[in-house]
């Protein structure tokens, strides 16, 4: 599933991310090699991020 149509996320790649530590979409962005811009995927990747964090 996309996350992020302006960077072309995916949730896979979020999820990976979060694994890796990252705490905030900024930072899993950013670990990426992107940055937000519309903002309109940031609550979605922080319910994502939470999920993974909450497993783990």
């Amino acid at each position: 599933m996309v996350v992020c149509v302006c960077n072309a996320l995916r949730e896979k790649d979020v999820r990976a991310a979060a694994r890796a530590g990252h705490d905030s979409p900024c930072q899993a962005y950013a670990s990426l090699g992107r940055r937000a811009r519309c903002g309109q995927c940031v609550p979605f990747a922080r319910e994502i991020i939470a999920s993974e964090r909450a497993t783990a």
